[in-house]
């Protein structure tokens, strides 16, 4: 069920922040409902920030969220936002899902940001229906939800649900809700307000690597970061990586040089390392799972390539952020 276009009532928004999320996911669901109040010059988009406890929450980047109040069961709305962030156990316990799973029904519009999407599944919400999740997660979100129909899309809809797999995607997905609620001319308008001028399609993969402006510009190397994002469990030798890319190996090492002043293999290897970095720090995977996954064939080979990059070896960080 989506929004009715003709209404000319405010739509009705509660959005719940967890501990430990993203300013910029918070921002971009906010920011584009306050352009869309502006360039309309009257209140389209009215809203409540909401916590699991009623306290302010403390996000990510250290900066402390007040909100008008504790999330209840009994909310009810157009629209329900969740954002999650890290530590979802610990922030969003088995009562809090009850009532999410119980609330979901007051609403016409139902979306999970970030990790929220976590939430909408552990609901059994998006079971049987398609959803993604941030990049970093979307192999574990499919282990951990074999009912969900997962994509790598930049956002999903899937009905009443709806999900994101980051900051930038969710503010296309806001661009989405207010070019399907009030037109797409308030939606350029909101666009431009931010200077947006890269919106992407709902259907848009999410990328390991932000490429911005490259793809256009050298789209050669742009190709090679592609392959090398898609085989960081089996890395290609750089002749490989070259051919496979079109072009010979010389010319490869020229563009990264220029263009990143690094070589393609140490380039690669930190695409590596960067993804078992992630892993060791926010999942409970074991160091040698993490090094399978990232392309090493050894423990002892993958630890001290870890160590030259991060300064400890991986038990030894993974004890540290414990």
């Amino acid at each position: 069920m989506s929004l009715l276009k003709n209404s000319d009532c405010a739509v009705q928004v509660v959005i719940i922040v967890l501990p430990e999320s993203s300013i910029m996911s918070l921002a971009s669901v906010l920011d584009p409902m306050r352009a869309a109040n502006r360039v309309a010059g009257k209140i389209l988009f009215d809203w409540k920030i909401l916590s699991p406890d009623g306290e302010p929450v403390l996000l990510t980047c250290g900066v402390l969220i007040a909100v008008d109040g504790m999330f209840s069961a009994r909310e009810q709305g157009d629209c329900l936002l969740i954002i999650g962030g890290f530590n979802l156990d610990r922030h969003a316990q088995k009562p809090f899902i009850a009532g999410l799973q119980a609330a979901a029904r007051h609403f016409s519009t139902v979306a999970g940001i970030e990790s929220g999407c976590w939430l909408l599944a552990r609901c059994g919400l998006v079971n049987g229906r398609s959803a993604t999740a941030h990049w970093e997660e979307l192999e574990d979100f499919a282990l951990a939800f074999p009912h969900v129909s997962v994509r790598a899309d930049r956002f999903v809809t899937d009905g009443k649900f709806w999900t994101s797999g980051g900051a930038s995607p969710t503010f296309d997905m806001m661009l989405h809700l207010i070019r399907q609620r009030f037109g797409s001319s308030i939606a350029l308008d909101v666009a431009s307000i931010f200077v947006y001028d890269e919106t992407h399609a709902a259907t848009d993969a999410q990328p390991l690597v932000s490429l911005g402006r490259m793809e256009a510009l050298d789209p050669q190397l742009a190709q090679a970061i592609r392959l090398m994002e898609r085989t960081l469990e089996r890395p290609l030798s750089i002749t490989a990586l070259a051919l496979r890319a079109g072009q010979s190996q010389r010319k490869l090492e020229m563009r990264f040089a220029r263009s990143l002043g690094v070589s393609p293999g140490r380039y690669y290897l930190r695409l590596r390392l960067q993804t078992a970095h992630r892993l060791v720090s926010d999942t409970q995977l074991s160091i040698r799972e993490i090094a399978l996954r990232c392309g090493f064939d050894s423990l002892s080979s993958f630890s001290r390539a870890f160590k030259r990059q991060y300064g400890d070896n991986p038990m030894k960080l993974r004890r540290g952020r414990q």
